[in-house]
């Protein structure tokens, strides 16, 4: 059972990495696995004229088909989603998200582009055929801080919606996990977690 964190950023370092990152951290103290994949590490040509053709294109397009989870996270832009992620996201197949369970990030400038994660991220990502998209995650930049000294800093409220999300992401694999227990590994008893 893999886990694969998506970023949708064009910039580095960036705060919607760093939040994927942490719930990637997240994730791992629960005993899952996780691979990374960061958008705009692909080749640029290839992905503007969807070079199918291309290697690390097809290697890209591999590594979420074969993740059982996606968490995607994206900056968000002038009340979208990032143009890079829209790019990668339009290179899967017509159902390239089938049987996965998907957790949307997002930061952005204010609360008022909250909503881009429902009403432009969401459809996409429901037209990709996930078994089921979760909650969106949504922080303003104020709510996700970067220093060298501290490291990451979130607000209260955002830490406590990435323990909501990480935590119903985590018991939804492990459910889909006892649906088909030959499919994967077993899990101790003791990294299983709730949240009430």
């Amino acid at each position: 059972m893999t886990i694969l964190l998506l970023a949708g950023s064009p910039s580095a370092p960036s705060r919607s990495t760093r939040l994927l990152h942490h719930v990637g951290e997240k994730l791992a103290a629960l005993g899952h696995r996780y691979t990374k994949l960061e958008v705009r590490d692909l080749p640029g040509q290839a992905l503007v004229r969807a070079d199918f053709n291309d290697s690390t294109i097809k290697a890209a397009i591999a590594q979420v088909a074969e993740a059982s989870a996606v968490v995607v996270a994206t900056p968000v832009y002038k009340a979208a989603y990032s143009g890079v992620l829209k790019a990668f996201l339009d290179l899967l197949p017509q159902f390239g998200l089938t049987d996965k369970l998907v957790l949307p990030l997002a930061t952005g400038g204010s609360q008022s582009h909250m909503l881009a994660l429902d009403y432009a991220l969401r459809p996409v990502l429901s037209s990709l055929g996930p078994k089921h998209v979760l909650p969106s995650i949504y922080a303003t930049e104020a709510q996700v801080t970067w220093s060298e000294q501290d490291g990451l800093v979130l607000d209260r409220p955002i830490v406590e919606r990435v323990e909501e999300g990480v935590n119903q992401l985590s018991l939804s694999l492990y459910a889909l996990q006892q649906l088909n227990p030959g499919a994967f590994a077993d899990v101790p008893f003791s990294q299983i977690r709730c949240s009430v």
